[in-house]
């Protein structure tokens, strides 16, 4: 068997997430169909860095499958590119070794989420951006976003419904930058892995700082209290995209 890592994205406005279930149609579904169309029926399993939920987008999504036999990765990469539906791309393909795995080998990973705050809001951003309406101060969410740095217990930002026990992570980049129209916000999040909606919850709570519902230096205490209900709501889905991962060879490069 040969073993392919692949670099794929995806819209997702009509998926129920990346992982198959029972239920509804997923990525990870439509990956192993393809896959097992150019196998001669034979099926393959797909390996996912990680799990997206229902409506959530993939720039640099990472999987691995093992092949029965080895084709040139062009090759590859273009029969599943081609072959997959219309919301999802694959953009790279490479063999690596057997050793690698896509979810367990993480070192890093990167996710954008956009907010649309212009007025009157824009209908054609509905699916790729969550719609903020109400007043906001940037310079509250600017002076919030530093104290998410560093290694916390995170369990405050994380909801209910994950199996995780280890809720500490690392945040190595938290930033957030304004449209040049300055009708989006994108908020950038970069760290050694994130917990259960994590990142929707970071941004409902730095959207509800810059409204001035909660103080702009409160993430110091909401993370001491380890409770969910210590943060501010979590933000709809449609904004979050998976931007990168990154594994151990790319991070000891830099």
């Amino acid at each position: 068997m040969v073993r392919y890592k692949a670099i794929i994205a995806y819209d997702g406005t009509h998926f129920h997430g990346f992982q198959r279930q029972p239920k509804g149609r997923t990525v990870q579904e439509e990956l192993e169909k393809t896959l097992a169309n150019i196998n001669n029926g034979e099926p393959i399993t797909v390996f996912g860095s990680g799990r997206t939920d229902a409506g959530v987008h993939a720039l640099g999504q990472v999987i691995h499958f093992d092949y029965p036999q080895e084709r040139p990765v062009e090759r590859m990469r273009f029969a599943l590119d081609t072959q997959t539906p219309e919301d999802i791309a694959v953009s790279a393909v490479e063999i690596v070794p057997d050793t690698f795995h896509a979810r367990y080998d993480v070192q890093e990973k990167t996710y954008h989420f956009h907010v649309q705050i212009q007025k009157p809001r824009s209908p054609f951003r509905r699916h790729y951006a969550s719609y903020y309406p109400y007043p906001l101060d940037l310079d509250k969410i600017r002076e919030a976003l530093p104290d998410l740095l560093g290694t916390h217990d995170f369990t405050s930002f994380c909801a209910t419904g994950g199996s995780i026990e280890d809720k500490v992570r690392t945040i190595y980049q938290a930033e957030m930058v304004v449209s040049p129209d300055g009708k989006e916000l994108t908020f950038i999040f970069r760290g050694n892995g994130f917990l259960y909606k994590m990142i929707r919850i970071l941004v409902g709570t730095l959207l509800k700082i810059g409204n001035g519902r909660m103080p702009a230096d409160s993430i110091p205490a909401v993370l001491a209290q380890k409770d969910r209900n210590a943060a501010g709501p979590t933000a709809h889905p449609e904004g979050l995209y998976l931007a990168e991962v990154r594994y151990k060879e790319q991070v000891n490069k830099e």
